[in-house]
């Protein structure tokens, strides 16, 4: 079965700690520790991504690309990428599974995203301004 946007509201909206809105094509979701994550539909896969902070924040994106990419296999079933929002460019944490995954395996994407999201500020703070 290939999830929907509809199914998968539902889905997500039974998790504590989660709360969930729906922006046309996009879930917004939200955990309680106040991160947020957006997850899309394309095509085959299920992507759910989220901010870290924007590139003018960074003291050196050199230092910080060279060390994202020596570190980032530490953090599981999530990568870190450049995303451009409004203009701004962000580095970004994402994930992406098969639009056919069980439900188990699409809620443990998005746990996992947001405690590496907490993992990647906390790991890479000291190369913000």
């Amino acid at each position: 079965m290939a999830w929907d946007l509809e199914q998968l509201e539902q889905l997500i909206s039974k998790e504590q700690d989660f709360v969930v809105t729906r922006e046309s094509d996009v879930l917004m979701i939200a955990n309680g520790d106040g991160l947020d994550a957006w997850l899309a539909i394309s095509g085959e896969q299920i992507l759910v991504e989220s901010l870290l902070f924007a590139v003018d924040e960074v003291e050196d994106t050199a230092q910080l690309n060279e060390m994202v990419l020596k570190t980032h296999m530490m953090f599981p079933l999530t990568t870190v990428g450049l995303s451009d929002v409004n203009g701004v460019s962000y580095y970004t944490a994402f994930g992406a599974l098969s639009a056919q995954s069980k439900e188990s395996s699409i809620l443990i994407e998005i746990h996992t995203l947001f405690d590496n999201v907490e993992g990647f500020l906390d790991a890479y703070s000291t190369y913000l301004k």
